[in-house]
């Protein structure tokens, strides 16, 4: 693609993220996007077939960013206590530096009628796998995934969300959810 193109698709990716975090889906158009983005909206009909199509893509790409964000992080021949500490502190990371993008994916991940349309995401099953691996290391204990990382990153995204404490109290309450979440799971 050339520059110009590459620029038009990253002016309607951010236009598609800030309209869906004020509006909503449904409160979302072409017209709008293409009004927010500086194109027509024909030129978003260039890049995407359809609005859902658009979403969707830029959902996946955005979540996968998500999952590779994490993976890069981390070095598998760390030992297991660092490898969860780094993953948490990368997600934590991730959803302060992008707040936007983050809020995009979890109201995108969390509505059934869109959502549940996204089937054969690469990065989950690689965060997938690299449990199954720990477990079979014998790193961490023998749970489902699913649990696994609901204990690891739920919290995290709990506190890292939470707009009524102050940065070095997030810090301090992510300190202590290391603690609890290697407590928890690490052999």
């Amino acid at each position: 693609m050339r520059k110009k193109d590459d620029e038009k698709v990253r002016s309607i990716k951010e236009a598609v993220i800030k309209l869906i975090l004020q509006e909503g889906f449904h409160g979302t158009s072409v017209s709008k996007i293409a009004k927010m983005a500086g194109v027509s909206p024909a030129t978003v009909y260039i890049y995407f077939e359809n609005k859902d199509v658009m979403l969707h893509d830029i959902y996946i790409e955005y979540s996968e960013e998500i999952y590779a964000y994490l993976l890069d992080s981390i070095d598998r021949k760390m030992e297991g206590q660092k490898q969860i500490e780094i993953l948490i502190r990368s997600y934590y990371s991730y959803i302060l530096d992008n707040k936007e993008i983050f809020s995009f994916v979890e109201q995108f991940s969390n509505c059934p009628s869109l959502g549940g349309k996204c089937t054969g995401k690469r990065g989950i099953c690689n965060i997938y796998s690299l449990v199954e691996e720990m477990k079979v290391q014998n790193i961490i204990k023998d749970y489902r995934e699913d649990n696994i990382l609901a204990i690891m990153f739920q919290p995290v995204k709990a506190i890292a969300v939470d707009n009524r404490k102050t940065k070095a109290q997030k810090e301090e309450l992510l300190e202590e959810m290391i603690n609890i979440i290697q407590y928890a799971i690490l052999r």
